[in-house]
């Protein structure tokens, strides 16, 4: 055998074999949804194709929120129908009225402190219909 062999490919076409690449080409991707990585075909990328956007039933809620803060007041605001972009843009909108800090988590923006009477503002010049809910 003069022929010098650079990798495994090269020997196993040499003994009449496919080459380990056309296998992992026929072989199907686990249905594991939790699965990660394999050691046949490596790190495994998960769809994100399952945003799903809680419809809104036409009124913003505005919600004053102590619990789980250590009794700082937080403005939560949810039912709002909003895709994860416009929520943030509309969270930065209120926080730069506001004066104050605040974030998205999941579906509900929150905003520090309690400007309730800014943030309505704010909503109704959007097109939302306001309800204050809680106390």
């Amino acid at each position: 055998m003069k022929n010098k062999l650079s990798s495994l490919s090269d020997l196993a076409g040499a003994f009449g074999r496919e080459s380990a690449t056309a296998e992992h080409s026929a072989k199907q991707q686990p249905a594991d949804s939790s699965l990660v990585y394999s050691t046949d075909s490596g790190r495994i990328k998960q769809d994100n194709n399952t945003q799903t956007i809680t419809a809104s039933d036409g009124f913003a809620k505005v919600r004053r929120e102590t619990k789980g803060r250590k009794g700082k007041g937080v403005i939560t605001i949810s039912g709002l129908g909003l895709d994860a972009k416009a929520l943030k843009e509309l969270a930065t909108k209120l926080k730069k009225t506001c004066g104050t800090g605040g974030s998205v988590v999941g579906e509900v923006i929150e905003v520090q402190g309690d400007k309730r009477e800014q943030i309505k503002q704010v909503l109704e010049s959007n097109g939302f219909k306001v309800k204050f809910v809680g106390g």
